[in-house]
């Protein structure tokens, strides 16, 4: 038995005393009942009392039961308000229904008629209540989400701030597909979900998918979703990252290593704006804008040979191209400032600062591996720090990949060929932040005949 603490309170209007009391007795039992004829009488209630549920009769003095629901709804939306009426005609239901009434209920009428519509309105009130807890958390995560990752580009450089404005300019239009370019480490995502929180749909959900790592057999069941029972291991239904991003963002992150056999089924979907889930037969809608990056460059995707050209046409209606970090040099200290402050706090070092020398050492390294190495090198020396500050000895590693960051010098020339053979390799090694098969495409050779390299050439990888 519920507490009466528990009990929603029920408001019956009718000036038929026969059916105000017939209602008294169906609900006193399990709700608090409070019975007027007349809606001024009901109007004072509703302001000293917290009603859940009215049920209001159509005909009544001083006003209609439309007219009481047209207040209700205006001024106390979270009331719901049950309808009954003896002389209703189908356009007085389909009225009260538009007008916000969560049912109709025809005289004469019996306990159960009464119940089902009650325990219906208590059933929604409960469904609406999880899911504004449900709204309430992702907004919490969406906020941890962020503040972990960023929603602001670190940095104050002119490369960066152009990267800020197109993000800004994008960000308006809210279906444009964007195609993000840059080497790895410099932030791809980071400026994706950055796009996604400058727009309309920031309140919903940003998708982020590696396009690399789904497998071909798996596809259709990751991106449409699947019914169950539609293939072997089909335990449940499930909603595809289209449905489950409706509404969105969905990233899709190294496109360029997709199979050519996967992108004609992307962008038959992306043309058709609609999918189906396996194992059905009804097509479904989406709204999503789609935000695409890779690290090859704009040149090979616009050969044809890594991506579709009609897909990149698709998905390069705006295109971002990141710099590396050592082409904005002028970011390093802001950026190891940042990593300093969140990761010393993270890892609950106690250091007053970084050593001045520090900055110069990080200024003069050219980052292959961008925004992300530098994180790792300075999380490294915070964990390594036993100082009041971070010294250049907190950073053992930096000489050593200083030194295999010998480049060519263009001002001297060099006439040993297997000298220069090397350097080339070590600046193809540095460009893909030391991905021998991307390093060997970008050499036009195969990935072992660059393996025998660098061992003829003792080249040393980090």
């Amino acid at each position: 038995m519920k507490t009466e603490k528990q009990k929603i309170n029920v408001l019956v209007i009718d000036d038929d005393p026969v059916f105000r009391n017939l209602l008294r007795s169906i609900l006193k039992e399990k709700v608090n009942v409070f019975a007027v004829e007349a809606p001024s009488t009901a109007f004072t209630i509703i302001k000293n009392e917290k009603i859940d549920i009215i049920i209001c009769d159509f005909k009544l003095p001083e006003m209609n039961g439309l007219e009481v629901l047209e207040i209700v709804k205006k001024e106390f939306p979270d009331i719901e308000v049950i309808m009954i009426s003896s002389a209703g005609t189908m356009d007085t239901v389909i009225t009260a229904l538009r007008k916000g009434a969560a049912d109709f209920i025809k005289k004469p009428f019996t306990a159960i008629d009464i119940w089902v519509a009650v325990e219906r309105i208590k059933k929604f009130a409960e469904l609406s209540t999880n899911l504004n807890q449900y709204k309430k958390k992702n907004s919490l995560l969406r906020e941890a989400v962020n503040s972990e990752f960023g929603t602001n580009i670190i940095g104050k450089s002119p490369e960066l701030l152009s990267i800020k404005q197109q993000m800004a300019l994008v960000a308006k239009t809210p279906d444009t597909s964007v195609l993000i370019i840059g080497e790895s480490g410099t932030g791809k995502e980071l400026v994706a979900r950055g796009i996604h929180n400058l727009s309309k749909r920031k309140d919903e959900l940003f998708s982020a998918v590696n396009m690399s790592a789904v497998p071909e057999s798996l596809f259709e069941s990751e991106f449409f979703g699947h019914k169950k029972g539609s293939f072997t291991g089909a335990l449940s239904d499930k909603a595809g990252w289209f449905e489950t991003a409706n509404g969105g963002t969905l990233f899709f992150d190294e496109i360029g290593e997709m199979s050519m056999a996967l992108q004609v089924k992307l962008l038959r979907v992306l043309e058709d704006r609609r999918f189906t889930r396996v194992g059905t037969q009804g097509e479904q809608k989406f709204d999503v804008r789609i935000v695409a990056a890779t690290n090859k460059s704009n040149e090979e995707l616009s050969s044809g040979k890594t991506l579709r050209l009609d897909l990149y046409h698709r998905l390069s209606t705006f295109i971002i191209e990141l710099p590396p970090l050592r082409k904005r040099q002028s970011d390093v200290t802001e950026l190891a400032n940042y990593f300093f402050n969140t990761l010393s706090l993270k890892l609950g070092k106690q250091i007053s600062g970084i050593h001045p020398e520090v900055y110069q050492i990080l200024k003069n390294y050219s980052f292959p591996g961008n925004i992300r190495e530098l994180k790792n090198i300075m999380e490294r020396a915070i964990i390594l720090c036993d100082t009041d500050k971070i010294l250049p000895v907190h950073f053992p590693s930096l000489s050593s990949l200083n030194q295999r960051e010998t480049k060519i010098n263009t001002s001297v020339d060099i006439f040993d060929l297997q000298e220069m053979e090397k350097q080339t390799i070590l600046k193809a090694l540095q460009k893909v932040d030391y991905n021998k098969a991307e390093a060997a495409r970008l050499l036009n050779i195969e990935w072992n005949a660059l393996y025998r390299r660098i061992q003829k050439f003792n080249i040393e990888l980090p």
